[in-house]
């Protein structure tokens, strides 16, 4: 069962407009973020992508030439004008690092954002099979103590939902009932299409 923070109840009285999917690398951000937009008939957003294509360059080109610290500029900057958009009817996926900087955790403190917490032998296992370039996925002690570091900060988001052995079908109902959403309807609706797609999940 997905766990919620204490106080973020807020959600059922206001309506959900839209979800922040926060986690680790390889923990299925952008696969759960598609389908969930898929299902409620909403837009998928990918942050990296938007960092992308507001850099001009590829998220591993900034760690090459301007190091890590560039690029969480460059992260907090495209977040601030994601939010200065007021995203509505989106399920927007986070690089894993996102949700680990305080800035960034702040400016989502009235959204409402969702932990995909998977156990970090599995997010190993899976990161080993993907084909997604990862500046930080250095080895497998490496890889286990980032995640430990952020996992404090992830814990902080709005509700928490457990992975390991579901389906994608069962992660975005479990979101879907804990959060009371619901496809949109009437003459405003989008069309059921597939999502938009994303670069995938890096950092």
């Amino acid at each position: 069962m997905p766990r919620s923070m204490p106080g973020c109840a807020w959600w059922s009285a206001m309506g959900v407009r839209a979800v922040f999917l926060v986690g680790y690398m390889a923990s299925g951000k952008s696969s759960v973020g598609q389908e969930l937009a898929r299902r409620l008939r909403w837009d998928f957003v990918d942050l990296d992508t938007r960092i992308e294509s507001r850099e001009r360059t590829t998220i591993p080109q900034i760690f090459e030439a301007e190091g890590e610290p560039a690029f969480r500029t460059a992260e907090t900057a495209a977040l601030k004008d994601l939010l200065a958009a007021n995203p509505a009817n989106s399920v927007v996926a986070l690089g894993g690092g996102a949700f680990a900087q305080e800035e960034n955790r702040q400016l989502l403190r009235e959204r409402t954002s969702v932990f995909l917490e998977t156990p970090v032998d599995e997010l190993w296992q899976r990161s080993l099979q993907d084909t997604i370039e990862r500046p930080l996925r250095k080895n497998r002690d490496q890889f286990t103590r980032l995640y430990q570091e952020r996992l404090p900060g992830y814990r902080q988001a709005t509700m928490v939902v457990e992975t390991q052995g579901k389906d994608l079908a069962a992660i975005c109902t479990e979101i879907e009932v804990a959060l009371q959403l619901a496809a949109a309807s009437g003459p405003g609706a989008l069309p059921d299409r597939p999502a938009n797609s994303g670069r995938g999940e890096s950092l």
